[in-house]
């Protein structure tokens, strides 16, 4: 396994080693997201596409000069599907077994992972708990992780994927 993530690998620059046998690209949602709605700054539509755009020519190199099995490039709900189209796959992590809300979409070639969802009543009982705040539920960063220009720790860690998924995810694509 290969992570390629900023501040220590740029997709715009990645080229992909031979045999690669699947691909998770997770661009930065933040000019995409539909949460962006109150930001201090305009969206940069163009400047978050190059991003896309490079993440999509690592795949389509991979799919003609390597043993390729699966790619899936992932996002929260929001304006990337009016360039992409309908994604594969939309899924909240709750539907994984992570008890959390946040409206995921994934393009790509890939098997479907098996649900897992946390019931509704275990949902309302964990948001519950006296104390419990939303940012309680996010995954925790590593002690080690840099964390690139511009951006701030909660942002970093909404967009951790879902462990539950994750698992999911990779047992149906081996």
């Amino acid at each position: 396994m290969r992570i390629i993530t900023l501040p220590h690998h740029d997709v715009l620059t990645f080229q992909p080693p031979a045999n690669v046998h699947g691909i998770l690209a997770a661009p930065p949602c933040t000019m995409f997201s539909i949460a962006r709605s109150r930001a201090k700054t305009p969206r940069d539509l163009r400047g978050a596409m190059k991003t896309v755009e490079a993440c999509l020519r690592i795949i389509w190199e991979c799919s003609y000069s390597s043993s390729l099995q699966w790619w899936a490039l992932e996002n929260p709900r929001g304006i990337l599907q009016k360039f992409l189209g309908r994604p594969a796959l939309t899924f909240q992590p709750w539907e994984y077994g992570d008890p959390h809300y946040k409206v995921t979409q994934i393009w790509g070639r890939f098997t479907l992972p098996e649900k897992r969802p946390v019931p509704p009543d275990e949902r309302a009982r964990i948001m519950q708990v006296k104390g419990t705040r939303w940012g309680d539920m996010l995954p925790q960063l590593p002690t080690d992780y840099v964390l690139p220009p511009g951006y701030d720790r909660t942002a970093a860690r909404r967009a951790i994927t879902p462990a539950g998924f994750a698992r999911a995810f990779f047992k149906a694509n081996p």
